[in-house]
């Protein structure tokens, strides 16, 4: 017989990603070994027989918002960063079936092509049947972050948990990165990063888990196995709650 996969707190999980967390070491675009190491995390995390809902933003390649600050509409800018955040769902989804994930790219925008338009009780099917849902193109509306649609699929999904992949392992009451008497917090409510303004992610997606309890794990990517540890209970990270 098999060994039983490691026990979990969670079924069901979002992880939600920035379309940074794909460049590596590069100024632009998509750096390949990257993609492959967020995919093995991802897939390990699938072998603990988790089901996996996945947002990733498109930031690597185009940005809605700066598009506007020079100058662009920004309903059409917004409509270009949904499409860089398909490019990179598609990227993830090479990545993961490379691996042996059986894998669906699920757009907000029908692009029947290429990938799947976004049905409710279809993607929950997948789930179901293992498959890692990785959706695309944010809400499908201008004006929202991939932040948002991270946290309105995961609450559409019925998602436990929303996992925020960064750079730091967790929130700090100010940067790491410049301060090194930073605080990071283990455990922190919605109303305080939204009264303190902390960038865990936008006042919208902070709001909208508030308003439906759902927890976000904020974590850090660049440490080997930490999406699976802190699934089986270890490594650091920062809880988001009520």
């Amino acid at each position: 017989m098999a060994p039983e996969p490691p026990k979990t707190a969670y079924r069901r999980v979002m992880l939600k990603l920035s379309g940074e967390a794909l460049m590596g070491d590069t100024s632009y675009g998509l750096h390949p070994p990257t993609v492959s190491h967020i995919a093995r995390e991802v897939a390990a995390v699938h072998e603990m027989g988790v089901e996996i809902c996945m947002v990733i933003g498109g930031g690597n390649v185009f940005r809605g918002l700066q598009g506007a600050a020079q100058g662009m509409e920004r309903t059409t800018a917004d409509y270009m960063g949904m499409l860089a955040t398909v490019m990179n769902a598609l990227a993830m989804q090479s990545a993961l079936e490379s691996l042996g994930v059986f894998t669906r790219v699920i757009s907000a925008i029908p692009m029947d092509q290429i990938c799947e338009p976004y049905i409710r009780r279809r993607a929950v099917r997948h789930l179901e049947k293992k498959r890692v849902c990785i959706f695309a193109a944010g809400t499908g509306n201008p004006y929202f972050t991939t932040d948002t649609a991270a946290t309105l699929r995961a609450n559409e999904m019925a998602c436990e948990v929303i996992f925020k992949g960064t750079k730091v392992d967790g929130v700090y009451d100010s940067d790491p990165m410049s301060n090194p008497d930073a605080r990071r917090y283990d455990r922190i409510t919605y109303d305080q990063v939204l009264a303190d303004h902390l960038k865990v992610m936008d006042a919208s997606a902070i709001a909208l888990a508030r308003d439906n309890a759902l927890p976000i794990i904020v974590f850090s990517l660049d440490e080997p196995g930490g999406f699976r540890g802190i699934l089986a209970g270890e490594g650091a990270y920062t809880m988001v709650h009520g």
